[in-house]
């Protein structure tokens, strides 16, 4: 673990994965289809919320509302994509939290370079030489041309946990963000290898709108994780639970 996160001065975390979007539901009707691309309306930093995942904002926010005022979070910041930031500013408006939204683009999605709006079958039809070296070096190292490895969002997400430093001691952050991103913040908050969390990646789907959370009660020393994948607010209130995850073929062969 960084010295920068052994001395942050915060002592929650919060981490969110945005609602269902169009780009989930999208993907996953051209997965069952068998069909090589995804057909999305729009690049993947600008792809909405479905209605169902503005629903699930909805009781995330209603949810967040129980809070008391000291557990409340200081600051609430969203990755820059719109699934995203309109999860984060649902929640906080629906909870009456008196915060404002900030972004900050090291939150965003892994990005995919040649392989955006392509599925697993359309890589292996369209680009096989890519395909047998994501398999070669499995997800955690593998770059496609123009796109992000796993470890390059770790570096970024490592900047954004140092900056934890400067908010002082006692303060409680959520943050919305990305299944793979959340997936990342534990590789470094629990000083994982690279075996262990692709074998979470492999096994557990990045419920839309769940909450995972990290504590440190003192401010400094390890974060704690107290809760992973949590989406009972949303089963609670009659909100349908969406799963949508990547290719869990994450190991290198």
């Amino acid at each position: 673990m960084t010295q920068a996160v052994r001395q942050a001065g915060a002592v929650e975390l919060i981490l969110i994965r945005h609602g269902e979007s169009q780009g989930n539901v999208a993907a996953s009707e051209a997965q069952l289809a068998g069909a090589e691309v995804i057909t999305v309306p729009a690049r993947d930093a600008d792809v909405t919320l479905s209605r169902t995942g503005h629903e699930q904002a909805l009781a995330l926010g209603r949810a967040l509302s129980s809070y008391s005022a000291e557990l409340r979070p200081d600051a609430v910041v969203s990755s820059p994509y719109v699934r995203a930031r309109q999860t984060a500013e649902v929640a906080v408006d629906t909870a009456g939290w008196p915060v404002d939204v900030r972004t900050d683009e090291r939150l965003r999605d892994r990005e995919l370079g040649i392989l955006d709006m392509l599925t697993w079958q359309g890589v292996e039809q369209r680009l096989p030489e890519e395909a047998e070296r994501r398999r070669w070096l499995g997800k955690f190292y593998y770059r496609p041309p123009g796109g992000e490895s796993w470890a390059d969002v770790a570096l970024r997400l490592r900047s954004v946990l140092s900056e934890l430093n400067s908010l002082g001691m006692g303060h409680r952050v959520m943050l919305v963000c990305h299944d793979a991103v959340i997936l990342l913040f534990r590789y470094i908050l629990e000083g994982m290898t690279e075996r262990e969390v692709l074998d979470i990646a492999a096994s557990t789907s990045v419920l839309n709108a769940s909450i995972t959370r990290y504590v440190r009660p003192e401010g400094q020393g390890p974060w704690t994780l107290e809760s992973f994948n949590q989406a009972d607010h949303l089963t609670e209130q009659g909100v349908e639970v969406t799963e949508h995850a990547g290719d869990a073929s994450v190991h290198p062969r």
